[in-house]
């Protein structure tokens, strides 16, 4: 799942600009209504997915097998795309994109109407559903999420054991306190960045909402400046900047591996990345091919607390969507539903159900234990925040602005970072002056 699952947690990276006009407006409205009787359901559907992997080792025809015990008279196949983003939006100038797709994050969530066909109204939908505001487009909803993740710091539990901080930080000092303490009593790296292969850096963005335990983070991105003192952006990079300036990562950052991080954290060679919970299966996955203890693989939220508690942000993955396009909407729709509410892909990949009714993965069992509070934001300011990032060209949710944080931080460039911070702050709210916001 990795540098996909990066490109739903930075909903806001859009690339319209890029040119996907489509041909969808004809269908404008169109509904994906809900089968009454999945016997009589038929059609052969296409789904198109990121997920090659699971194409390619077989994992979706298993899925697929199961969804036709229910639905037998529909085939289901699959196309794996490796560059879904690029591809897709490609596609999407055509009316030939499949039934079934993840929504690209090129779409401008104003268009959905005119490229997909509508779920239902969030009101209803929302009483089931996590994410529903995501999509939702004039009361409907016109995609969903089958699993969701959290963000948070990936960490060896033994090295930070080894170096006696047993309790999560509650403040980036004392954060930073572990992380030199790691480096003073064990041979670990403290804090790994990922610098060289860049989208881990654009996981810091996942921090706003945690430090002022605000489900309205969203909307005072569109309205204030995310880098004023105290606002959750400026804690993180500060804590990011601090975290490098201290010398408590890698020698040199420009030669990172992502690949190669996940064993070596899984061997205590590294003790903590910032990622997220979708992160957490693929490290216990290395624990056991490197022969060592899955178990030693921690979550732990960002070292924040509002009135005593740690507050973590819940996000989506891509959203599943049916093509307005789609000669077959009702095997569309019922492969959506089946695949959110049946299939156990969201257990399956130790992540968050969208079913607000369901348990906590093992995975998130120390945050229910803990009480962190899981937040899902409001995104109904969602597309003014991307607008706003387009055009300031600030790139909230991509690595390039903190990419020069961490050069600056280890000397490779100059620079202060309150006054780098300040200027990232001064271009985002002129742009909402000019945009009207």
């Amino acid at each position: 799942m990795n540098r996909r699952t990066l490109l739903a947690l930075a909903v806001g990276a859009a690339l319209l600009a890029s040119g996907c006009t489509g041909t969808g407006g004809s269908a404008k409205g169109a509904d994906a209504e809900a089968p009454d009787d999945p016997a009589e359901v038929s059609g052969t559907i296409t789904v198109l997915t990121h997920r090659t992997d699971l194409v390619q080792d077989g994992t979706m025809k298993k899925y697929a097998a199961e969804f036709n015990r229910t639905y037998p008279k529909v085939k289901v196949e699959f196309d794996g795309i490796t560059d879904y983003e690029g591809e897709v939006k490609i596609r999407m100038n055509t009316e030939n994109y499949g039934d079934v797709l993840m929504i690209p994050s090129v779409i401008e969530k104003k268009d959905y109407p005119r490229f997909f066909a509508s779920l239902g109204s969030e009101a209803e939908r929302s009483k089931k559903y996590r994410f529903t505001d995501f999509t939702t487009v004039d009361g409907k909803v016109y995609g969903q999420s089958p699993l969701g993740a959290l963000p948070g710091f990936i960490y060896n539990k033994k090295v930070w054991s080894q170096a006696g901080v047993t309790e999560w930080p509650t403040t980036p000092a004392e954060f930073l306190a572990g992380l030199k303490a790691i480096k003073s009593k064990t041979d670990a790296i403290p804090y790994y960045t990922n610098f060289k292969d860049k989208w881990p850096l654009s996981q810091w963005t996942g921090v706003n909402g945690s430090v002022g335990c605000d489900e309205q983070a969203t909307t005072r991105l569109a309205e204030g400046n995310p880098w004023a003192e105290g606002a959750d952006l400026r804690v993180a990079d500060t804590l990011l900047y601090d975290i490098v300036r201290e010398g408590l990562v890698e020698k040199d950052p420009t030669t990172t591996n992502w690949e190669a991080s996940k064993p070596k954290l899984a061997k205590g060679e590294i003790a903590t990345m910032w990622l997220g919970s979708w992160a957490v299966i693929q490290m216990q996955g290395a624990a056991k091919q490197a022969g060592t203890d899955p178990d030693d693989i921690g979550f732990m939220p960002f070292p924040a607390q509002k009135d005593g508690t740690f507050c973590a942000v819940t996000s989506p993955d891509y959203n599943q969507a049916v093509n307005v396009n789609s000669s077959h909407k009702e095997a569309a729709r019922a492969w959506i539903d089946w695949f959110t509410d049946k299939s156990g892909y969201a257990k399956d990949n130790l992540a968050l159900s969208p079913l607000k009714d369901a348990p906590l993965p093992g995975v998130l069992k120390p945050y229910e234990e803990a009480g962190v509070k899981l937040l899902e934001l409001d995104d109904s300011k969602g597309a003014e925040v991307k607008s706003i990032d387009n055009q300031s060209e600030v790139g909230i949710n991509k690595p390039d602005y903190r990419q020069e944080l961490v050069d600056m931080a280890r000397g490779a460039r100059k620079g202060d970072p309150d006054d780098f911070l300040d200027g990232l702050g001064k271009k985002w709210t002129e742009t909402q002056k000019s945009l009207g916001s």
